[in-house]
């Protein structure tokens, strides 16, 4: 498919522009008349299929959980999509979800559905959103389906934000400990260095950690050409290895184990495949679509693993609670709340209360996290500096001694 800009003019004789999409000139042609417009030049767009309009920019949660809920209570009351769709772009304070909703108009008047017209920008709605909106407009329950999509977006940007908020604190002290140490090295120690080697002489003989800070904080003062480079090559580095497949892989499987941080990854990670999924399948998506779709979700390389290779056992003739029972990444409630639901035929309410559970139980991990990592950074920062003050006071100490003797 092609995408295709025009410019055209209204019945009223008003001057429009637009871009659709088409797999040629003439089809392009078709789809502007189709929406009453007198084109004046179709002209083959720059740019790809995928967010021409926007490019990579990307719109915060809290806008699409607004035009969610917004969106849902407007189709609830009876207005007509495309009334509510732009009377939303006209309201929305992010000119960039504005653009957006400005084409999915446009697609949706040019005979797309609402789905496949959001399908578009996947930056802006993930593939749970629009599978979602897709179902609800293939079972005629669209309202319904964007008031369970506003929860979960709620409950998503909620857990979000508390991960961040816990991550803030201990970022700021261990880049303000970092920042006092290379100072101290490269402006503090070599005076108070050539102070003590002044007042003892050539021949004195200090001890080992003040010999071994001087020689550190020489070399820091010699290579600072060397060294600042390379530790911030050596960050950029480690934040490009990280975002590949590999190097997902490695950091999620680091995660898993490191006592405190894993039982907060896992809990994050079981809460959003429970809810994703229980939110899909109340959606009337099938069951393997709805684990592939929640396995992208779920934003853990290993479960995303573990949750396709169920899915794959699920289309053999398994049930999915006795697969997910086998993995170690899934506490034993969750395979015997599946179980129940598979049994009743309650599976999406039978996983929302396994989300709600497991997302509580996440605010109190975080927060017994955070009073942990207070007081930790506060000694290894009292510990940083404690060896600096040591290695100046030893030397000192010793002078004043032989001073005395």
């Amino acid at each position: 498919m092609t995408r295709f800009s025009y410019n055209a003019t209204t019945q009223q004789g008003k001057r429009t522009f637009g871009v659709v999409e088409a797999k040629d000139r003439e089809a392009a042609l078709d789809l502007i008349l189709q929406r009453g417009l007198k084109p004046i030049i179709i002209k083959e767009a720059a740019g790809n299929k995928k967010g021409f309009s926007l490019g990579g920019n990307k719109v915060k949660s809290d806008y699409i959980v607004i035009f969610t809920r917004e969106l849902s209570a407007m189709v609830s009351a009876g207005v007509p999509l495309l009334r509510s769709l732009t009377s939303l772009a006209n309201h929305t304070e992010s000119a960039t979800l504005r653009k957006i909703l400005e084409e999915v108009t446009k697609d949706i008047e040019g005979g797309a559905a609402l789905g496949d017209a959001l399908g578009k920008h996947p930056t802006v709605f993930s593939a749970v959103y629009v599978n979602m909106v897709r179902a609800g407009e293939a079972a005629g329950i669209l309202d319904d389906i964007l008031k369970r999509l506003a929860t979960q977006q709620e409950k998503n940007a909620t857990m979000r934000k508390k991960i961040k908020s816990a991550m803030t604190y201990p970022m700021v002290l261990i880049g303000i400990t970092f920042l006092a140490f290379f100072g101290l090295m490269l402006f503090v120690i070599p005076q108070i260095g050539k102070i003590v080697q002044d007042l003892g002489g050539p021949d004195a003989k200090l001890p080992g950690l003040t010999v071994f800070m001087l020689a550190l904080s020489h070399y820091m003062v010699a290579f600072w050409y060397l060294l600042i480079p390379g530790i911030f090559g050596s960050i950029f580095a480690v934040l490009r290895f990280i975002r590949t497949p590999k190097g997902k892989i490695a950091l999620d499987t680091l995660s898993l184990k490191i006592p405190g941080i894993k039982s907060i990854v896992m809990k994050v990670a079981v809460a959003r495949f429970a809810r994703t999924f229980s939110a899909l399948i109340g959606a009337g998506v099938a069951v393997l679509e709805a684990l592939e779709v929640t396995a992208h979700a779920v934003g853990n390389s290993l479960y995303e693993k573990a949750i396709l290779d169920a899915a794959n056992e699920v289309k053999n003739g398994s049930t999915l609670s006795s697969i997910i029972e086998k993995s170690p990444l899934f506490p034993a409630i969750v395979p015997q709340m599946l179980s129940v639901g598979e049994e009743t035929g309650q599976t999406d309410t039978v996983l929302v209360k396994v989300a709600d559970f497991y997302e509580e139980e996440v605010d109190v991990a975080i927060e017994g996290l955070s009073s942990i990592i207070e007081p930790v950074m506060i000694v290894f920062m009292g510990g940083m500096v404690g060896v600096i003050a040591a290695s100046v006071m030893l030397p000192i100490a010793n002078l004043s001694q032989n001073i005395k003797s």
